[in-house]
């Protein structure tokens, strides 16, 4: 299978996600199927995970030869990476309101508002990165071992985080406002930058 077709897949994921999250999207739906509202955020969620599972076979499905390995100490340098990041995920979560990530909160209280109202919290890891789940994604993306398949998601993955963080933005400057634009000039997105950080006095007056 031509990597090519790989390639279109992921875009095609992409713009399906980025239309379903936006504002005007959600704010249709809610005026066109009121009672589906609350519904919105847990069918997004699944519909996001049905779609990218397919892709992700894909791309390990795919034969070709490698184009590298880690291999000696660059393998433990990797593999220690990956579990950092998985560790990363699982601390940070627990600063998320994963009822209203998830969509559980909307079903449960009938909230039939195109959008979620969690408020602006900082995790520890928020002082040094906007984004760090988009982070953690990338160092997860990039410590495997690459074949031309892998590489094109990869890269693909990469793209999407970044954009997809700037479109993040959008929408949360415009729920955050002043308090959101602080934090962008203060903080990277998704690289952390040791001049570029908050001190925890800092993250709590940012949020409020």
């Amino acid at each position: 299978m031509n990597p090519l077709w790989l390639a279109l897949a992921w875009l095609g994921y992409a713009a399906l996600h980025s239309i379903l999250a936006s504002f005007a999207v959600k704010a249709w739906t809610a005026r066109r199927w009121p009672g589906f509202a609350p519904w919105y955020r847990l069918s997004f969620n699944a519909v996001a995970c049905a779609t990218l599972l397919p892709i992700l076979w894909l791309s390990y499905a795919i034969e070709a030869p490698m184009l590298w390995q880690w291999q000696g100490p660059w393998r433990w340098l990797s593999d220690g990476l990956a579990v950092a990041a998985l560790a990363g995920f699982a601390v940070t979560a627990r600063w998320y309101d994963m009822a209203t990530f998830l969509g559980l909160r909307q079903i449960r209280e009938g909230d039939r508002q195109p959008d979620g109202h969690e408020g602006f919290r900082l995790s520890p890891l928020h002082r040094y990165v906007r984004h760090p789940w988009y982070s953690f994604g990338l160092v997860l993306v990039w410590t495997g071992d690459k074949n031309l398949p892998l590489l094109v998601s990869a890269l693909a993955i990469s793209a999407y985080f970044v954009i997809g963080s700037r479109l993040e933005e959008k929408k949360l400057l415009a729920l955050h406002g002043d308090a959101y634009r602080r934090y962008m000039a203060r903080v990277p997105g998704l690289i952390p930058l040791p001049w570029k950080c908050l001190s925890a006095a800092e993250a709590k007056r940012i949020a409020g």
